[in-house]
């Protein structure tokens, strides 16, 4: 792009991984992520300059595969800052956000151990692996959420309540552990069922 100061001209780069929106106005930086830039036209960006954490010098990137994807990294000058996404939810490389694992394209919700469940209806399903979880199927997809400390989700009420007050609950009051036998089902499987 070119930049002009005092009616001089300067031709300037971005650095790598930003792109120039000419949209950004004047008092805005003009160089920024691919996500804000329509670069219909202007397709060509120069060569990445990776180094050993970062794919480009900036930009933000997942880390992990298609089931394990709730962390990712946000590069500036080469250097990785590696970032969690909050429980339950997976990192959206398209709209570079944290979003609920079904609303990622990336993600393989069909495997995934760690969210579980799905369904239209907006039922509520304990998790079978902790007390404090629990799953809101919507169009048969899970969605995790986590009731706190010192308390557990009550099928009964399908709500969150005292863990002295679920059946079932025992162990650590902090994480308690739901007593379950025979064959474990993910949540994906059990918003099917209920489906």
């Amino acid at each position: 792009y070119i930049e002009c100061t005092d009616g001089v001209p300067e031709e300037k780069v971005c650095p790598d991984g930003l792109l120039f929106n000419p949209a950004a106005g004047v008092f805005a930086f003009p160089c920024q992520y691919p996500i804000d830039v329509d670069c219909t036209g202007r397709e060509q960006t120069q060569p990445p300059q990776a180094t050993d954490d970062c794919p480009h010098q900036y930009g933000y990137y997942r880390i992990g595969d298609a089931q394990n994807c709730g962390q990712f990294k946000n590069c500036v000058d080469g250097r990785a800052f590696i970032f969690d996404c909050p429980e339950g939810l997976a990192f959206n490389d398209v709209s570079y956000r944290c979003d609920w694992p079904d609303e990622v394209p990336t993600y393989d919700a069909e495997d995934a151990k760690d969210f579980g469940l799905g369904q239209e209806e907006y039922r509520s399903f304990r998790s079978p692996r902790e007390c404090q979880k629990y799953f809101i199927c919507i169009n048969n997809k899970p969605r995790l959420y986590n009731c706190g400390e010192e308390k557990a989700f009550n099928d009964l009420t399908n709500s969150c309540d005292g863990i002295e007050n679920v059946t079932g609950c025992a162990g650590n009051r902090t994480k308690a552990k739901t007593n379950t036998e025979g064959p474990r089902q993910t949540a994906v499987q059990i918003c099917r069922i209920e489906n």
